[in-house]
């Protein structure tokens, strides 16, 4: 129902309940009856809608324009916050930002535990008022999970 093209160019996933571009066959992330749910942005129906959809990586699906305009405001999916595209290049950028931008001094020492949207990773990291950088994939969707506090040595 959701796809749109020849039938050869797509194969059905019956976890998911959809059609999906031969390209994603082994490669998305499924989610059981997702295409049952209404989109998470305009909150109508994904499986009936004319409307073309867009597979995130998490496996959440949005209407293809819903998607579009999103991606205006933001980069998270506004179910899971994981992110929608790929950031490597922006988060590359943001590590130059980050090693050109010194923190003030009250803040210089601060370590902070974070959570990544991205890969579920929990981490302590050194505080920063650009990003706090994940260990484990190196997103910046990140997420304070704690209060700052200072190193071991300096408390």
């Amino acid at each position: 129902l959701l796809r749109i093209g020849p039938k050869e160019d797509f194969f059905h996933c019956s976890k998911c309940n959809l059609c999906l571009s031969l390209s994603l066959r082994g490669k998305h992330k499924c989610i059981e009856n997702v295409s049952r749910q209404d989109c998470p942005i305009c909150l109508e129906d994904i499986h009936t809608s004319r409307v073309g959809a867009h597979v995130l990586p998490c496996g959440h699906l949005l209407h293809r324009t819903c998607y579009e305009d999103m991606l205006k405001e933001g980069y998270r999916c506004p179910l899971c916050m994981h992110s929608a595209l790929d950031m490597t290049r922006y988060w590359r950028q943001l590590d130059d930002e980050v090693a050109q931008t010194p923190m003030p001094t009250e803040y210089q020492n601060m370590m902070v535990e974070i959570l990544c949207n991205d890969c579920s990773a929990r981490s302590t990291v050194q505080f920063h008022l650009l990003g706090m950088k994940c260990k484990n994939c190196e997103s910046y969707n990140t997420t304070q999970d704690g209060r700052c506090r200072l190193p071991l040595e300096e408390q």
